[in-house]
């Protein structure tokens, strides 16, 4: 789960089961996580041989990691009540200069998303254009997610909502945090902005001087 940390989380209010999640997507170390077992709910262990975790896991504990993690999770919640409006606010600053952009989407819903999440499709751009002529401005971001970064296929989720197969391809995810400044968020958005532009001038599929080849799509209020 890539909430924890970013939203409150409560298990209980929740109902939840089982919940796992990674140390680095809230600030701490990289290849250690948790996995949340309700009392009473039985899984079977994949690793077996010491016993360790109850028996759930076996193998030698990474304590270093662990204390780093929840060295981590305890700031970022803590720091919750401030974080989670600064970055919301930020991030919907983004949304709205990016959806002035000609012929773009925000995938998701625009307010019931994570804080830091920016999500867009635009049309006519392959989304891995996007990806490398925002990493030659200094700007890290990602075509889709990173389970399934070596795949050139466009998102099965933004298939399912009813995107165009060729407009799928045209995805650009984006994650901002507390620690990006204002300055940085208006160099996020010149520069998706000037990325837009530049592949589109390159791209045999744009013509601004005709209708664009799926304009009914944007024009009918397709699902987000």
């Amino acid at each position: 789960m890539q909430a924890v940390g970013h939203i409150p989380i409560n298990v209980a209010d929740l109902g939840v089961d089982l919940l796992s999640l990674a140390g680095h997507k809230f600030g701490g170390p990289k290849g250690v996580g948790v996995l949340y077992i309700r009392k009473g709910v039985r899984i079977t262990p994949l690793l077996h041989g010491g016993g360790h975790e109850r028996g759930q896991r076996s193998g030698t504990e990474n304590v270093a990691g662990a204390v780093g993690l929840a060295a981590a999770l305890t700031h970022a919640v803590q720091a919750l009540p401030e974080t989670e409006p600064l970055v919301t606010a930020r991030r919907a600053r983004v949304i709205e200069a990016l959806s002035k952009i000609p012929f773009s989407r925000l995938t998701g819903d625009p307010v019931h998303r994570l804080p830091g999440n920016i999500s867009f499709v635009f049309e006519a751009v392959e989304g891995e254009s996007l990806v490398l002529g925002l990493d030659m401005a200094g700007v890290c971001a990602s075509s889709g997610s990173a389970c399934s970064s070596g795949s050139l296929d466009p998102s099965h989720v933004l298939l399912a909502i009813g995107l165009p197969h060729e407009i799928a391809h045209g995805s650009l995810r984006l994650t901002i945090s507390e620690y990006n400044s204002e300055e940085e968020i208006d160099y996020l958005i010149e520069q998706v902005t000037n990325t837009v532009n530049r592949s589109r001038r390159m791209s045999p599929l744009w013509n601004e001087e005709t209708l664009s080849p799926t304009e009914r799509f944007w024009t009918r209020g397709a699902p987000a």
